[in-house]
């Protein structure tokens, strides 16, 4: 008998939709009848390939199949491609331009100085990141080879609503804690990239959408691995996969269609979002947002209280009511709610509640 589901807030691994882990307990030992479980199987079978294939498939109607855009399956997170990106895009003489919005820009920048030129376009480091920077005009050098941006940081809990126009430079995303909580155009990106394990599924796969012209070279003194041409040439095949990381964002995709596509999934974010929000700006002070309010992120959600005390007794209580990972991070402390696709809206509809409650009870 299936015990009460945690409040899970994770930012990540975090939680994953009930039905998909339903799903997939029904066919863990035994998938479609082979006898095996689809983590026991060659990655070189039809069987498995057909997963593989199926998910690529998935990943690219939900984006409305952006013509010349191709999809890898790679390892190693998010952080693996700070360094991939350098390596693979800046010719000698390029520069790798930043756009600099939290935690998470900044270790993409200072891994891609490890690698060659990087310079900051923009950013509001000088404000804490407590909002993001104007990119309606962006200082890049002539020889900027691309423009790298951070969607959504998870840390500061803010977001990009749109994104800057860079012309003929590829504009490349990394969307690991937004890809699909909304609709958006793939086109308006020359790669994206994505750990799986906050909004496609469990840590272990990362995503990569890019145009294909980009992907198919390399330079020479590039290690196998850490080409994406190695992937690009090879269907994400070219040595064993993470097979079953990969089953499950399939299968995650397949929830997302089930659920109304992105238009559906945005709705619900929308109202999640609201609600934990409405808490904190009629709250007369007692909660207080943690950035500016158009910047706001509907994937995180970030504030403090009065005093550190008062946030440890806010974990305290939670945790003794079922709620778990709202620990702000350790860089900079305070609470966050990370309330990505598969959060359900019920979780905060009991934490708003729950703010109410501590509320009365230590105002």
């Amino acid at each position: 008998m299936l015990s009460k589901r945690a409040y899970n807030f994770n930012a990540g691994p975090a939680a994953l939709p009930l039905k998909v882990l339903e799903r997939v307990q029904a066919e863990f030992v035994d998938f479609q009848g082979t006898g095996m479980s689809i983590m026991e199987m060659s990655h070189r079978g039809a069987v498995y390939e057909s997963v593989h294939n199926e998910a690529q498939e998935r990943l690219l109607s939900l984006l409305g199949n952006p013509e010349g855009y191709k999809v890898l399956f790679l390892q190693g997170g998010a952080s693996t491609q700070f360094a991939m990106l350098p390596l693979n895009f800046l010719g000698e003489g390029q520069t790798g331009s930043y756009i600099m919005t939290g935690s998470w820009s900044d270790k993409a920048y200072k891994e891609a100085k490890l690698v060659g030129k990087a310079h900051i376009a923009a950013s509001s480091a000088d404000e804490k990141y407590m909002r993001l920077p104007n990119v309606d005009s962006l200082d890049l050098p002539d020889n900027t080879a691309y423009v790298h941006i951070t969607s959504n940081e998870t840390i500061e809990g803010t977001q990009f609503k749109q994104f800057p126009n860079t012309g003929s430079v590829p504009l490349i995303v990394d969307m690991s804690s937004d890809i699909f909580c909304k609709p958006f155009d793939a086109t308006q990106f020359g790669l994206i990239y994505a750990g799986a394990q906050k909004n496609l599924g469990p840590s272990g796969v990362t995503v990569v959408i890019a145009r294909e012209e980009l992907l198919t070279s390399s330079p020479d003194n590039v290690p196998t691995m850490l080409r994406y041409s190695t992937y690009e040439k090879n269907n994400s095949l070219y040595n064993t996969p993470p097979s079953f990381a990969i089953y499950m964002v399939n299968e995650v995709l397949k929830w997302i269609q089930e659920e109304g596509g992105l238009e559906g999934i945005e709705r619900v974010n929308q109202q999640k979002a609201a609600l934990l929000y409405d808490r904190i700006d009629s709250s007369e002070g007692f909660y207080r947002g943690c950035v500016d309010v158009a910047d706001r992120s509907i994937m995180n959600v970030t504030f403090r209280l009065a005093n550190e005390d008062l946030e440890k007794q806010f974990i305290k209580e939670s945790e003794q009511a079922g709620f778990v990972g709202l620990k702000g991070h350790r860089s900079v402390g305070g609470l966050r709610a990370s309330i990505y696709n598969a959060v359900p809206l019920e979780n905060c509809q009991a934490l708003a509640e729950f703010m109410d409650s501590f509320k009365q009870r230590h105002s």
